[in-house]
């Protein structure tokens, strides 16, 4: 297929196709969050700015590197054979062009407009999710998405980095909440998914070690993911308000979790998979809403401090 033939809005939308928007979407999310939450009151514009940009542009590089990379594993997957290099919409050189424009974009403008530190950081996190991640930890463990976790896990801390310019371990204490929440979330699309991962090749979890085997992991890492996210309570980051939100979402998906030992259909796993982006969603909120609004009013810790 030319690609003169192909009608210039069709291309402009592969182009975005190419950059995985929805993930990306909540990537930035997390990083905003974490802006938010590193200053006491509204972050300075220009780094609330110029970070989410540069953030979202490495963050979409590295999505396109994924793309590139993956695009035979895509041919054989029915949930990625849509994508650009998949059909053959776009070809590798035009997908390779396309991601070392966005990441030069993003590293000029965190370098010049926000500061070294969230570059640095941000470089590092493009690197391990599309280097080290999709090139070689995919296709090397079934741990893959466990140890090529922490990259994913990083836009809070690279957030908080491009406001105070310093790693806060508050900042760190959001990026483990999202390392240890990856594994039940990716898990539970690789369940429903495990056919087109053993088609590919790719040595998922439940492809390797078995679908029971995969639902007791998630569990164990929904227990564990429950009580990492009420450590920000018990270091004083957050409140009563945040404490009680999180609580109401670990009970679900702790219920999502072990309902998914025994799930009433084929479908369930892909449900537990909607919610963990829910959870991760609403987690963030809270702690935004605590952060912002009610956390001085309702946390002892932080009224004692705000009068000593």
């Amino acid at each position: 297929m030319a690609w003169r033939r192909i009608p210039p809005m069709t291309i402009a939308r592969e182009y975005w196709q190419l950059t995985k928007p929805r993930v990306v979407a909540l990537l930035v999310f997390t990083a905003v969050i974490g802006m938010f939450l590193a200053v006491p009151g509204l972050p300075p514009w220009r780094a609330l700015v110029f970070g989410t940009l540069g953030i979202w542009l490495a963050s979409a590089a590295a999505a396109a590197l994924n793309q590139l990379i993956d695009q035979r594993i895509d041919r054989l997957m029915a949930r990625t054979a849509r994508r650009p290099l998949a059909t053959g919409t776009l070809n590798s050189r035009q997908a390779l062009g396309f991601a070392l424009l966005l990441a030069a974009a993003a590293m000029l403008v965190l370098v010049l407009l926000v500061n070294v530190l969230t570059a640095v950081l941000t470089f590092a996190s493009l690197i391990g999710y599309a280097v080290i991640y999709t090139a070689y930890l995919k296709r090397a463990t079934p741990q893959n998405i466990v140890i090529g976790g922490i990259a994913g896990a990083a836009p809070p801390a690279l957030g908080w980095a491009a406001v105070t310019g310093t790693l806060d371990p508050h900042a760190l204490l959001l990026v483990l909440i999202i390392f240890v929440w990856t594994p039940p979330h990716f898990w539970a699309l690789a369940i429903f998914r495990r056919e087109d991962y053993a088609l590919a090749q790719v040595p998922m979890l439940p492809v390797t070690h078995g679908v029971e085997y995969t639902r007791w992991h998630v569990l164990f890492y929904t227990v564990l993911l429950t009580l990492v996210t009420i450590l920000p309570y018990l270091t004083g980051m957050s409140g009563l308000f945040y404490l009680g939100g999180v609580l109401v979402l670990d009970i679900g998906f702790l219920y999502c979790a072990v309902r998914l030992l025994r799930p009433p259909d084929e479908f369930y796993a892909m449900r537990v998979f909607n919610y963990s982006i829910l959870y991760l969603m609403a987690l963030f909120g809270f702690l935004l809403a605590d952060h912002w609004l009610l956390a001085p009013a309702l946390h002892p810790l932080m009224v004692y401090q705000r009068v000593g």
